[in-house]
């Protein structure tokens, strides 16, 4: 139903008394906290990309659709607290049928200064659960079909996802747990290796472990989709050979437009399309930068989405933002300084970069321009702008259905469990 949502102004964990039941932080504005950018389109352009986010299904592949703290100061304090608040206005207007929600596990300081702890992860999990337990508009999605209904009904679908296994320590049951909880996708690294395979910013990649080979074949399994967005390339490439199901790269792009050690090779891209999975274009809050559009706003991520298409075929790209309700680049900004001055065990590497490639630094860009935020695609709020910009250009209408959310809709009904069929 596009943005005939039927929200009716929930906010998150309105059931409680701020002050009294959990400790109160500011919070950015879910709605025009940046001055609004819409891609201009002709009066025939606009009822065309209307109807099109009405009528088909939209999908975010990954987004962090919280409201983060006004403060960033207080980032650390408000980690530790566990109780993230999922941003119910901002998605109500942004046209969504479904969104791949990331939690924040990697900054969740409940009990560690490092994050990933499994106690902290199903503390979060459990949070937000019971904030969405209190109202209606939002669905926790555990099948396809549930994104369907929410299309169908005017609500939103939210697929919970865990970024890395590292949780799960040596663990294999734990996937079948998290599984149980209503995890339904989990990437195999988060940047650093861990017990299954070797992280992207990691010096050498010793891929796929035999304990991660065994995650891969359990999360075929039971049904959890597989993201190695984060993942060193031989690690990718060892997992998609490995799975028996479509792989996800939910947040990326080519290091070919955008040289840096973030985004994949395209060998990589194209050992996933050729296993049947789907990337996700990601901007994150530091935006695309190319030689075409250096300045990191939409035209940029769209460069990506492009270039993404050629290569792959348009059956292989969808949209994958990785961006949350705040300022993205600030919280970059305090990752950066708690990282190298927090006193964290975060030592300065004698090593240069990788080869050929930038280090991506997205703190340093934040550093020199602490007003950056990406224009248009600062939220998930700013969604329909894919849209808008594909009708923009001329992209047919089967082309624009299947990077909205067909091709993820494929891979999520060949991986997860299918209805049941009642007796």
């Amino acid at each position: 139903m596009g943005r005939n949502k039927i929200y009716k102004g929930y906010h998150a964990f309105k059931y409680l008394e701020p002050g009294i039941d959990y400790r109160e932080f500011k919070r950015a504005k879910e709605i025009d906290r940046v001055e609004p950018y819409v891609v201009p389109l002709s009066k025939a352009e606009e009822e065309r990309a209307e109807q099109l986010i009405e009528k088909n299904i939209c999908i975010s592949l990954h987004d962090h659709p919280t409201v983060h703290v006004k403060d960033l100061s207080d980032g650390f304090l408000h980690a530790k607290e566990g109780r993230e608040f999922t941003a119910y206005e901002g998605l109500s207007v942004s046209g969504l049928d479904a969104i791949f929600d990331n939690l924040m596990d990697g900054s969740s300081y409940i009990t560690s200064k490092k994050g990933w702890k499994w106690t902290d992860i199903v503390y979060d999990l459990g949070m937000r659960l019971s904030d969405l337990a209190h109202q209606n508009f939002i669905i926790h999605c555990k099948k396809a079909d549930d994104i369907v209904k929410a299309h169908e009904t005017g609500r939103l679908a939210m697929i919970f996802v865990v970024e890395s296994c590292t949780p799960i320590e040596n663990e294999v049951d734990r996937l079948d747990i998290l599984f149980g909880l209503g995890i339904r996708s989990m990437g195999l690294t988060y940047s650093q290796s861990n017990m299954l395979g070797s992280g992207l910013s990691e010096r050498r990649d010793g891929g796929l472990t035999d304990f991660g080979y065994d995650c891969v074949k359990r999360m075929n399994k039971i049904g959890m989709l597989i993201d190695v967005s984060h993942c060193g390339n031989q690690t990718a490439l060892d997992a998609i050979e490995s799975s028996e199901k479509p792989i996800l790269i939910s947040h990326c792009g080519s290091q070919t437009i955008t040289p840096t050690t973030r985004m994949l090779p395209d060998s990589v891209l194209q050992a996933m399309a050729e296993k049947g999975g789907v990337v996700g274009i990601e901007t994150a809050g530091w935006g695309h930068r190319t030689k075409k559009n250096p300045d990191g706003d939409i035209e940029g991520f769209m460069e990506q989405v492009e270039y993404c298409m050629d290569l792959l075929g348009a059956s292989h790209v969808g949209i994958g933002p990785d961006t949350l309700y705040g300022d993205h680049t600030g919280v970059y900004v305090e990752g950066y300084k708690k990282r190298n001055k927090g006193g964290s065990g975060h030592y300065a590497r004698p090593w240069k970069a990788k080869p050929d490639l930038v280090q991506h630094d997205a703190q340093k860009q934040a550093y020199e321009d602490p007003e950056f935020y990406v224009k248009g695609l600062e939220n998930p709020s700013d969604y329909p702008n894919v849209i808008r910009w594909l009708v923009k250009h001329g992209y047919s209408d089967s082309d624009i259905v299947k990077v909205a959310g067909a091709n993820a809709m494929r891979v999520l009904r060949e991986v997860w469990p299918a209805e049941k069929v009642r007796l």
